[in-house]
């Protein structure tokens, strides 16, 4: 073995064996220091990666965003322009005569749909995760929780197959006509009245919104569930809490804060599915919905819908890097908005006792 001189505690001379190569690596190793560092990196990568996105995004829409100034939100209007005619200069940036993109209408048809999804979704994935939790024998919830998991693996397109040939003008023929003619008339409700259409439109955007969002929302919310004490529950059927009543003042508020950030999951799938809304939305894309079987557009359907189009143009491009952008920036928004939610639920203390 290789030594080395050193010098004894006493003064005199000594040995001591010559480090092994490649040993500080493997204590670095051994004492984590890979663990950290690759920690590090996965959680700077992703906030890299949406830099990246953001800033590429800005600087290709720097001349859609001067182009089409505060009427980019304002107006409704969406037109390529005369796509055989000679590009213009106005104001330094080429466009085709005629052009003009007002993006109102589908912001509005994006958030509407948005809605639509979560108002259904989040009460239909509670239920369901409530009772595979509780209600069914543990065999059976095995068996429908992974029925429940398999519908999220359903592709897009397949859903949104489903809601043009069948779900739709399931809606139309026998659902939409009934509530349209017995929707009362007064301002708030005249929404339900209206065209029923042929089942393309906002309410089938909503619901094929909602049948993708459900899987998302249910398999997480049962996993929170289930991490609920028994102690906390069965204190409160002790204390002559119902069934109804444990799960609205325990077990709901146990794990509210998860649930928000489950429904954020499902809020950030319905803002950015694309196909299956491009199919049964009516791409409609200067329409504001006022009723609701009215076809309509979203941000994400209008990008693949008209992508071909628009790279025809030398200012559609950029209007649609914009546009994906406004997207983006809701979707981020969103996110904000839930983590205050979260941040104002977390530490919310649980009721004890009926009537508290």
């Amino acid at each position: 073995m290789a030594t080395s001189a050193t010098t004894a505690p006493d003064g005199g001379a000594g040995t001591q064996p010559a480090p092994r190569p490649g040993g500080a690596l493997r204590g670095w190793i051994s004492n984590g220091g890979l663990i950290r560092w690759l920690g590090r990196i996965g959680a700077v990568v992703p906030l890299l990666m949406l830099g990246f996105v953001l800033i590429t995004l800005i600087i290709q829409a720097i001349p859609a965003i001067k182009f089409n100034g505060w009427g980019f939100f304002t107006t409704t209007t969406w037109s390529f322009g005369s796509q055989y005619g000679t590009a213009v200069n106005s104001g330094g940036i080429a466009h085709l005569p005629g052009e003009h993109f007002g993006a109102l209408a589908q912001i509005v048809g994006t958030l509407q749909t948005s809605a639509i999804a979560l108002i259904v979704a989040i009460p239909v994935s509670v239920g369901a995760a409530l009772v595979i939790v509780e209600r069914l024998p543990k065999r059976l919830a095995s068996i429908v929780g992974g029925f429940l998991e398999m519908l999220a693996c359903i592709p897009s397109v397949i859903i949104g197959l489903w809601g043009a040939l069948t779900f739709g003008p399931f809606l139309a023929h026998h659902v939409t006509p009934w509530i349209a003619s017995h929707a009362p008339d007064v301002p708030i409700l005249r929404f339900f009245a209206g065209d029923p259409g042929n089942g393309q439109g906002l309410l089938t955007s909503g619901l094929i919104l909602a049948v993708m969002v459900i899987p998302i929302i249910a398999a997480t919310s049962r996993d929170l569930i289930r991490g609920v004490p028994i102690l906390p529950r069965e204190g409160a059927i002790a204390l002559g809490m119902s069934d109804f009543e444990c799960a609205r003042r325990v077990t709901l508020p146990w794990v509210n804060s998860g649930i928000i950030g489950a429904s954020v999951l499902g809020l950030g799938r319905a803002l950015g599915e694309t196909i299956a809304v491009a199919m049964v939305c009516g791409d409609n894309l200067s329409q504001i919905a006022t009723n609701l079987y009215a076809t309509m557009s979203t941000i994400a359907a209008n990008i693949v819908l008209n992508l071909d189009t628009a790279i025809q143009s030398p200012l559609g491009i950029k209007t649609y890097a914009e546009l994906g952008l406004v997207l983006l920036v809701i979707t981020l928004l969103a996110n904000v908005l839930a983590r205050v939610l979260v941040r104002r639920t977390s530490g919310t203390a649980l009721p004890v006792g009926r009537g508290l």
